[in-house]
């Protein structure tokens, strides 16, 4: 038992792990809405649109995360501004901004002395460096992210099953909607500190994806979804210890991993309940 427990008892894995449980905390409450919305692709390319302002912060010295942040943002508001076009489709826009954004990101870099190192960090990140300032910035961004969702809760919910209606009842959808990008900018911010650009988007999608299969209401499927990430964080973090894997990977794989679980084991219950019943053979004989 006491091999088991050994990873935990290492300073450095145990602020990785309330690192990771903060983190699921934040995406829980951002991730059902951007899956019930349909904003998949924008919470992937933001992942990917956040490298410019990481880059620019990285050259000149500032913070990452706000780098990340401002960056995203960006990205956000350009989406925003585009989706109405008549041109295009929204889906086009992001795309667009999706690899303008990512080119410039990889040209910054690329004027840094270190360019191979600084890539793979803003890419995948480094969980196991996470010092207590991010702690700290975790937490906060956690408590934003939950206040501005109680009390958005309901122009939320609107928002996402019936934007008219929602108009119809005062509740501001173009408020609400702009609201949850900023919330989406933040979320995928502070989780690029903890598990890296590319995979900050597994993080929040595949928890929440996984919790859809188990539960209706959203109340439940933010809970389960936090639940989901926090043991994604557990084993993926007990996983790299004894194989010797990227820590941050290891936990983005762990939460797609449990997604296809549940999936799978969805997918055979289903199949049993259709199966027909065979009937029992006649007992005796004439």
């Amino acid at each position: 038992m006491s091999t088991l427990t050994e990873p935990f008892t290492v300073s450095f894995v145990l602020r990785a792990l309330l690192g990771g449980v903060l983190l699921a905390a934040v995406c829980a409450l951002t991730g059902v809405w951007v899956i019930a919305r349909g904003m998949t692709f924008l919470g992937e390319a933001m992942s990917h649109g956040m490298l410019p302002g990481v880059a620019v912060a990285s050259l000149l010295g500032g913070n990452l995360a706000l780098g990340a942040g401002l960056s995203a943002f960006a990205m956000a508001a350009g989406v925003n501004a585009l989706r109405h076009s008549r041109e295009f489709g929204r889906d086009t826009s992001i795309g667009l901004l999706f690899v303008g954004m990512l080119s410039i990101g990889v040209i910054v870099v690329s004027h840094s002395r270190s360019f191979a190192t600084d890539l793979t960090a803003f890419l995948f990140g480094d969980v196991l460096a996470i010092r207590t300032p991010d702690l700290l910035l975790l937490a906060g961004a956690g408590t934003v992210v939950a206040v501005v969702s109680a009390v958005f809760h309901r122009p939320f919910l609107a928002l996402t099953f019936d934007p008219r209606k929602a108009r119809t009842l005062g509740l501001r959808p173009g408020l609400a909607n702009v609201v949850m990008m900023i919330l989406l900018t933040v979320t995928m911010a502070v989780a690029f500190s903890v598990v890296g650009t590319l995979l900050a988007f597994g993080m929040l999608i595949a928890p929440s994806a996984a919790a859809m299969l188990v539960a209706r209401r959203l109340p439940a499927v933010m809970a389960t979804s936090f639940l989901i990430g926090s043991a994604a964080t557990v084993l993926g973090l007990w996983i790299s210890w004894f194989a010797a894997t990227a820590a941050s990977a290891t936990i983005a794989a762990v939460a797609v991993l449990i997604f296809f679980a549940i999936l799978g084991v969805r997918a055979a219950l289903a199949a049993a309940r259709r199966a027909p019943r065979s009937v029992p053979p006649l007992e005796g004989s004439l």
